[in-house]
């Protein structure tokens, strides 16, 4: 066979992202806070956009052609260059026309909410307190680094970006594997898989769902993770309780090894995440605001307060372009005109989902606005995908830091979803949400001579009409920090 270097014509499909399509998909996962902060760096370094002074405005009919809430301009010609209407603004205002009809029952109405008054004394210009805070990463910061560099595929990113949203500041993963993988619809083995990856980022014992498994992988990333030493960190209630001996016997040792197993076990770290600096607490702006509307029903629409106004100058544009200039000054001015053409039309694109996303939660929502978290539906991604006809990695990226007012309070909107625990009587299921709000409240009318331990639980919510095991009314007791019967018995033991 002869090696020689030869031509070779192929036809295949790709996916490729271009830079505005990248740009477009962070700004849906921005909050309006940190979209106004992208925005004003926009207006520093392109002079063909300035800020629009004037109040809110209506926003022009939505693109139907858009794929996913986002449709990539291919050309200076897609990007309508002549003169722009004073309505196309990012803002959103009256959009029944364009959304109401989603929604035959009316239940849901997305309209204009009146600006909101400004505080006294008020000065927009001063830093935040945040602001003068000194500069430090973050545990999630450095989380989202080390994902920026794994180069993982797309539905694997999307995956370790929603546990790293789940990790707490100790380091540890917040919520169980099964409920992420309800909420995102992927099976518990692509979680697992991807968790495996995230185990193996800075620092070690990061992503760990207890102490035994925070301490295997520091064990294991110093190669001391022998069948010994895994029988110890199995056992840990042991060495709480210095049952030694027994310990020993377990692990196949002598006293003396259990002595040095012990003293590797306290080099570890338990906490690994507190090393890092904690999230600087700021107060939650909410990006949509719900009201109830006069006629019956939910009046949906976003903060008018914290969105960014922007237009394209087409004036000065069309002066600037009269001048004489070179190749490269006529390039220069095409490219910002193209850009602030873009960012105008991404903005407005980016309103208009977060509008569908939310009056859908509101609408599917309805019995918990009304009676409360025991009525809260369960729900998962694809159900208001399918709905608004968006893909799951859309709905996944506006629900992130994105919060919403209620009349029962400010929420995040990734707090509607949660996975589903079935009926009794085989009807229509319950929330994750709604049955740990149930626990806790048995709990915390149970009478401290009668301690109700997690069998007795179990039978109170199948008496309540959910169909539940034992093990995961532990899970979720666990989940919220509540103790054992055996430690609440102590705790509520009156004094002697």
């Amino acid at each position: 066979m002869v090696m020689s270097p030869r031509l070779e014509q192929r036809l295949g499909q790709s996916l490729v992202m271009t830079p505005q399509l990248q740009q477009a998909i962070k700004l849906l996962q921005l909050s309006n806070l940190e979209l106004s902060e992208f925005v004003e760096g926009e207006l520093e370094t392109n002079p063909l956009l300035e800020r629009d002074e004037q109040g809110p405005a209506d926003t022009p009919e939505r693109d139907n052609d858009y794929e996913d809430g986002f449709e990539e301009p291919s050309g200076l010609d897609d990007l309508s260059l002549g003169e722009p209407a004073q309505s196309e603004m990012t803002t959103v205002g009256d959009l029944d026309a364009d959304l109401g009809g989603a929604y035959e029952d009316g239940s849901v109405t997305v309209g204009q909410f009146a600006a909101m008054p400004e505080g006294g004394g008020y000065d927009p210009d001063m830093p935040g307190l945040e602001e003068t805070l000194a500069e430090s990463t973050t545990l999630r910061a450095y989380l989202d680094q080390q994902l920026g560099m794994a180069h993982l595929p797309a539905e694997d990113a999307l995956i370790a970006a929603y546990l790293i949203d789940q990790v707490e500041d100790s380091g540890y993963l917040g919520s169980p594997i099964e409920e992420a993988a309800e909420i995102l619809g992927a099976e518990i083995e692509d979680i697992e898989r991807v968790l495996a990856i995230l185990q193996g980022f800075e620092p070690t014992g990061v992503f760990a769902r207890d102490l035994a498994e925070c301490m295997a992988l520091q064990l294991k990333e110093r190669d001391r993770f022998d069948p010994a030493m895994q029988t110890f960190v199995e056992n840990l209630d042991l060495v709480a309780g210095r049952e030694f001996s027994k310990l020993a016997n377990l692990c196949g040792v002598d006293q003396e090894d259990i002595v040095d197993m012990l003293a590797e076990i306290r080099e570890l770290d338990p906490k690994p995440g507190l090393s890092f600096a904690p999230d600087t607490a700021e107060p939650i702006i909410p990006d949509v605001l719900m009201v109830r509307h006069p006629k019956g029903g939910w009046l949906v629409e976003l903060n008018a307060e914290t969105l960014p106004r922007v237009l394209v100058n087409n004036s000065y544009h069309a002066q600037v372009q009269k001048l004489p200039m070179s190749k490269e000054d006529r390039k220069y001015l095409a490219e910002q005109f193209q850009s602030a053409n873009w960012l105008v039309r991404a903005l407005h694109q980016r309103a208009t989902t977060i509008l569908k996303v939310s009056s859908e939660i509101v609408r599917r929502q309805d019995a918990f606005f009304k009676k409360g978290v025991q009525h809260l539906k369960p729900m998962v991604l694809r159900d208001v995908a399918d709905e608004i006809e968006m893909h799951e990695s859309t709905v996944s990226r506006v629900t992130s830091n994105k919060y919403m007012v209620t009349p029962r309070g400010i929420f995040e909107l990734k707090y509607f979803f949660s996975s589903s625990i079935g009926a009794t009587d085989g009807g229509e299921a319950h929330s994750a949400e709604a049955v740990r709000h149930r626990i806790k409240e048995l709990i915390d009318a149970e009478d401290p001579k009668k301690i109700l331990s997690d069998d007795k639980l179990v039978k109170l919510l199948v008496d309540d009409g959910y169909d539940i095991a034992r093990r995961t009314v532990a899970k979720y007791r666990e989940a919220m920090r509540i103790g054992s019967s055996v430690e609440r018995r102590r705790q509520k033991a009156p004094p002697k």
